[in-house]
Formats: structure tokens, C-alpha cells, sequence
């Protein structure tokens, strides 16, 4: 027989939870109710959609050229300051254009082709082949050649097609390498790496409009080069730079894009349209778009060519009408509707600058730098006998060459700028109050309200399961599962970077300490996940003026007030991975009231972790924070959350080695304080 008091102890052991009979089948019931769907496989995408494109800016009606020329200006204006020149960068743009000669070698009948290299920022030099007539007399016009997205770049035949009949057409044609291909293909050039820079509050971006505006300084050092007739060209990445540069600089006279680019707006219905990290730089989006940038041309000469079944994005029947819906009345009213052209090419049709896009570059390069030239031809001349070889055209670049890599290395060495913390408790309290403020800035903080909806309910091995919507403000469904077994001693919410199905091990231990579990899956997480090119439409949330991590924390911390607000008690905190650790830190930092205690398992040991290990954008999109690095490393962001404890479970070397100053900030406030476990 068993006896009263055995009985009695087993009963209060089961209900404390530190030991479960069966707990098997206890196990199992979590890990199906955390995996049971609560929101369509499409509502991320749906819902990230209609969040961002409502914030794109819109053409707004234009009565007079006064009124347009006043928002040109100030959009120009906001975009090279708000966006492109930000931080190190505005420094970049004051220095000179160097430009580095090297060897002419021969090209074919009527012209030669000339190496040279030139500096966009310290240390990185793009290297350029000049195609110039042999003949020149006075001055005539020059045409700026950028390449796409093509390993080949400037070596690649259908480009050296074009600069080579540019050439004997009597125009200097300057091919440009692009970032991340031809001589600058490297994995420190991947395109996200630009974020690295962005992370570290320098404006990746302006290395690649570097690029852009000084291969118009070179041209424009060029004795023979009329400053009244420079053109700009390019296909796909190289259309992105032509109408980049076509906008903002307005030295350029005639901006011909191929397949490069689409409204914002367009963006959201045509994933396919979806540019990478230079294309949907920060806060671009909340300054201007594309289409207004289109009108921003005016009443300078543009071309704006796509194909008909272009097969890799910016196909003709979506993305060119919005252009011209935008561009045809601004043109109209400064009586230049003819300067506003189009071409759509159907031979091929797919994704290309081969001969027919060529040749209505060259027809709308003979109408407006040679107008009333009778033997001006728009018939390609077959050159292909003058094609060279990489290897033939090969430029030197210095030893030493910077990638985007090693800027952001260099810049993020001795960032934060204020790493040092008070040793007093006024200025501690002080410090607190004014950097979480900043980092409220820092990461466009909006917590919003919430409606919560019971989807269902169930309860097996002493465990109750309730599935949950959680709809925050007008924008996002998060879907959570709550979790509970007999009275609560409060609440924990627990998220993590693989999603809820992954966190089966932490919400049973929270379940084990008596403690009531909210599982989340925040934006773009687990079955919140965008189903399609997640990477990108975070970009694209960065674009419009948020911030994914921002998004994330202001998710979290909606949530923990939610609960707060019931309970009048403080929330817990467990988060799962290196990405949902910072989520929670930035959270608690700005939530003190809500937020009582962190628990972070495989937390970053240092925000520049993703930098050193040269970690793309789209790895971990909400690690890539503009300016984060520059005012915040993992000991000021623990610093926000102090006196409140916050312990790292399985803390890694470094971020002990990081935390150690953080016992004197917590004696500060009469605690102890113990981080790792």
C-alpha cells in the first residue's frame, strides 16, 4: 500500500512539474500543438505587401513647372543626403576623383581603347576601359556604359559591341566595371555586404553612387568631351545605375535604362521585380520612387527600353506604364513630350541588350547629339572580329584593392563611438533614459495595439493548449500558441529564429518552472515567414523607412504590454538563436515597465559578428540595422536592460570576455549580476 504522505508528495511534484510521470506523451502534446498551422502559408507575404506599398510615395498632381521643380529639387536633395551620403560617406564625397592611366592597346578601324583605373572611395578603384575615337576634333559627345548583374562585366561581349559602335559613331564610350563582377567579382563584393556598411551607420550605397557620378568625372576630364552630351547606359543592375544616376546627377544629358527598374509600387505585385541591396537602399522609398525619379529626368533626353517577355524581371507590360504615367506630364510641361521616348524589344524579347535595344540606342544617340547629321547611321556595324579577350583588357588594380568587406571591417574597428559606461547612479540613470531614446530612433520603435483571437483550445497531460491570432495594430497577424498547466506563477514569451516548432525544449523547461508560455512567431519568423524571396521584401521594409528588427521588437514588445496590462505583472523573456537575442534586448531596453527578465540561448557575442564572418544581408536581414553598431555593441544593449536580470544560456567566449565590464554597471543599481549559464 502506498502511503498518505508518498501520495501526497508525488501530487505536489506533478503539479510543480519538475518530474512527470509519462512525460513522453507530455513532450509529444507540446511539440504537435506548437506545429499545428494558425495562419495561411501566405499571409506574410499578403500582409508585408500592403504594409509597404501603402508607404511608397505617390506622383502627386503638378499644375506648374515651379511647383514640380521644387519637389525635383528637394527630392534630389533628400535622396544624395537622407540616403546616399550618410555617415563616413559624406566624407567620401568631398575628396577628389583620382584617376590612375595605364597602357592603350589597339582596338579596331577609327578607334583605340585606353586602361585606366579611378578611386570612388578610399582604397577601391573601379576599373574602366575608354573607348575613343582616333579621329577627334573639338568636342563631341560621351557615353557612360555600366554593367549588370553579369559575372563577364565590362569584358562581356554584348557590352564591347556596343562601346566598340559608340566608338565609330565618333562618341567616347567609357566601360565601367561594376561591383561584384568582371575584375571585381570577390565574395567581400556580394551586394549584401553592402549592409555591413549600413550596420555600421555609413551609407553602403554611396560606394556604388561613387561609382556612378565620378565615371562622369572622368569623362568629363576628357579634353574632347562635350559637357552639354553625356549619355548613361546599362542593362538590368546597369538600368538600376542609369536611372540612379540619371536622377540625382544632372550633368547627364540622355539616360537610356535596359531592363532596369519598376516603381516600388510595382514592386509589391511583381515579386520578380524585386531589387537587391543597392537597388532597395534604406529610406530610398521613404524619399522618392522610382517612377518620380523617372519625372526627374525632365526635360533632359530619356529612353526608357524593357523587353516584352523578359524572363528575368522588369517585364514591358508591368513596369514601363506607372514610368510614363509618372514622367509623359512633366515632359509635357515643359514642352519636351519628344525627349520621352520608349522601346519595347520582342526580338529576343527576354532579358537582353543585344542588337535591336542596341540600335535604338544609337538611333536615340544620333537624334539628340547629332541632330540633322544626314549620314548618321543607327545601323549596327558588325565588329564582332574586334571583340577582345578578358585577358587583352585586363586592368591592374593596386595591391591592396578594399572590397566592401574590408570597409566595413575598417569602420566598424572602433565602433560603438561611446562604448564607455557611467560609473555613477544619476548618470547611469541618465545614460538609460537618453540612449534608449536613441535607440528607439535607431530602429523606428512603434508598438502598436493588439487584438487577440482564440482560434482553439485543448488540453492533454495536464497541459492546456490554446492556438492564437494575434492582429497588431492595422498591419500583422502573429500566430502563438499559449501554453499553461495549473496556476501560472506568470507568464513567459518565448520566440526563436527557426520559429516556434523549433522551441519544443525551452517551453517545456518555462513549463517546468511553473510559468504560463506565449510561443510567437514575430514577422518573418517561423509561420510567419514570407513565402517568397523573404531576403528582398525585407529590403523593401528598410526602403520604405522601417527597419526589420524594429519591426520585430515593436512586435514584442506590443505583445508583452498585451499581457502586462491583464497580469499587472512583468513578463519573462526566453529567446532562441542570435537574431531573436537582440530582438529581445532592443525590446527590453525600451519596454522597462512590461519586460521583467531575459533569458537569451546562442546569443551573438558582439553586434560585428556578421560583419567578421562577412554574413550576407540575406542570412539574417534584421542583424543589418542602419547605424545599430554605431551607438550599440551587446553591452550597451544589456546595459539598457539593467537592473533587470538577463542571463545567457550557453554563453559563448566572447560573450562572456563582452560582458564582464557589465558587473560594475549592475553594482551600479545595488545588484549582482551573473550572465552566463
Amino acid at each position: 500500500m502506498i502511503g498518505t504522505r508518498f501520495v501526497i508528495a508525488l501530487v505536489l511534484i506533478l503539479g510543480r512539474g519538475s518530474f512527470v510521470f509519462g512525460s513522453d506523451g507530455r513532450s509529444d502534446f507540446v511539440e504537435q500543438m506548437l506545429a499545428r498551422p494558425i495562419i495561411s502559408p501566405d499571409t506574410g507575404l499578403a500582409e508585408i505587401r500592403l504594409f509597404a506599398e501603402s508607404k511608397v510615395p505617390v506622383m502627386p498632381e503638378i499644375k506648374d513647372l515651379a511647383s514640380w521643380q521644387t519637389l525635383a529639387d528637394r527630392m534630389r536633395r533628400d535622396t544624395l543626403e537622407k540616403v546616399v551620403y550618410r555617415g563616413e560617406a559624406r566624407k567620401w564625397r568631398e575628396a577628389p576623383t583620382h584617376v590612375e592611366w595605364q597602357e592603350t592597346i589597339e582596338g579596331g578601324p577609327g578607334y583605340r581603347i585606353k586602361k585606366l583605373r579611378y578611386e570612388v572611395v578610399p582604397g577601391f578603384w573601379i576599373p574602366a576601359l575608354l573607348y575613343e575615337p582616333e579621329k577627334l576634333d573639338g568636342k563631341v559627345p560621351a557615353v557612360l556604359n555600366f554593367d549588370g548583374h553579369d559575372p563577364q562585366g565590362m569584358f562581356a561581349d554584348y557590352k564591347q559591341v556596343r562601346c566598340i559602335n559608340l566608338a565609330r559613331r565618333g562618341v567616347i564610350a567609357l566601360n565601367v566595371d561594376w561591383i561584384g563582377m568582371g575584375e571585381l567579382k570577390n565574395p567581400e563584393n556580394q551586394h549584401t555586404i553592402l549592409n555591413h556598411l549600413d550596420l555600421c551607420g555609413t551609407s553602403g550605397l554611396a560606394v556604388f553612387y561613387s561609382l556612378q557620378t565620378r565615371g562622369i568625372d572622368v569623362l568629363l576630364s576628357h579634353e574632347n568631351v562635350h559637357p552639354a552630351k553625356i549619355g548613361v547606359t546599362g542593362l538590368s543592375g546597369g538600368g538600376w545605375q542609369t536611372i540612379f544616376l540619371g536622377a540625382l546627377d544632372t550633368r547627364v544629358a540622355l539616360t537610356v535604362p535596359v531592363a532596369g527598374y519598376s516603381s516600388f509600387r510595382t514592386r509589391a505585385h511583381f515579386a520578380m521585380d524585386l531589387g537587391d541591396s543597392e537597388q532597395t537602399p534604406v529610406d530610398l522609398a521613404n524619399v522618392t520612387d522610382y517612377a518620380l525619379m523617372t519625372a526627374m529626368l525632365a526635360p533632359r533626353a530619356a529612353l526608357l527600353t524593357f523587353n516584352a517577355k523578359d524572363n528575368c524581371c522588369f517585364a514591358a507590360d508591368h513596369a514601363l506604364a506607372p514610368l510614363l504615367d509618372a514622367a509623359a506630364p512633366i515632359y509635357r510641361l515643359y514642352g519636351q513630350e519628344s525627349r520621352l521616348r520608349t522601346h519595347v524589344n520582342q526580338d529576343p524579347g527576354t532579358h537582353n541588350y543585344l542588337k535591336d535595344n542596341r540600335q535604338a540606342l544609337y538611333r536615340m544617340v544620333g537624334d539628340q547629339f547629332f541632330p540633322g547629321l544626314a549620314d548618321f547611321s543607327a545601323e549596327e556595324i558588325a565588329v564582332e572580329s574586334e571583340i577582345k579577350s578578358a585577358e587583352q583588357l585586363r586592368v591592374a588594380l593596386p595591391a591592396g584593392q578594399a572590397t566592401l568587406h574590408s570597409l566595413a571591417l575598417a569602420r566598424s574597428k572602433d565602433l560603438p563611438r561611446e562604448p564607455v559606461l557611467p560609473g555613477e547612479r544619476n548618470a547611469a540613470t541618465a545614460w538609460q533614459a537618453a540612449r534608449s531614446e536613441r535607440l528607439r530612433e535607431i530602429i523606428h520603435y512603434h508598438p502598436n495595439g493588439i487584438r487577440p483571437e482564440t482560434i482553439r483550445t485543448e488540453t492533454k497531460e495536464a497541459i492546456t493548449a490554446s492556438h492564437l491570432k494575434l492582429r497588431i495594430g492595422d498591419s500583422w497577424t502573429i500566430p502563438a500558441v499559449e501554453l499553461s498547466r495549473g496556476e501560472p506563477t506568470g507568464v513567459t514569451i518565448l520566440i526563436a529564429d527557426s520559429g516556434r516548432n523549433a522551441a519544443k525544449a525551452a517551453a517545456l523547461d518555462e513549463l517546468d518552472k511553473g510559468r504560463k508560455v506565449l510561443t510567437v512567431d514575430l514577422f518573418d519568423t517561423g509561420e510567419s515567414k514570407i513565402a517568397e524571396k523573404a531576403w528582398l521584401w525585407n529590403l523593401y521594409v528598410s526602403t520604405v523607412g522601417e527597419r526589420p528588427l524594429g519591426l520585430k521588437a515593436a512586435q514584442l514588445g506590443s505583445i508583452a504590454r498585451m499581457i502586462h496590462d491583464s497580469s499587472r505583472k512583468p513578463v519573462s523573456i526566453v529567446a532562441v538563436g542570435p537574431s531573436s537575442s537582440v530582438v529581445a534586448l532592443v525590446a527590453a531596453g525600451l519596454e522597462p515597465a512590461v519586460i521583467g527578465s531575459l533569458e537569451l540561448r546562442e546569443a551573438p557575442g558582439s553586434l560585428k559578428e556578421p560583419i567578421e564572418a562577412n554574413l550576407p544581408f540575406d542570412q539574417a536581414p534584421d542583424r543589418f540595422c542602419f547605424g545599430l553598431l554605431e551607438e550599440f555593441d551587446l553591452p550597451q544593449l544589456v546595459a539598457l536592460v539593467a537592473p533587470r536580470p538577463v542571463i545567457f544560456s550557453a554563453a559563448t567566449d566572447r560573450a562572456k570576455a563582452e560582458l564582464v565590464p557589465l558587473k560594475a554597471w549592475y553594482a551600479v543599481f545595488g545588484q549582482d549580476f551573473q550572465p552566463a549559464r
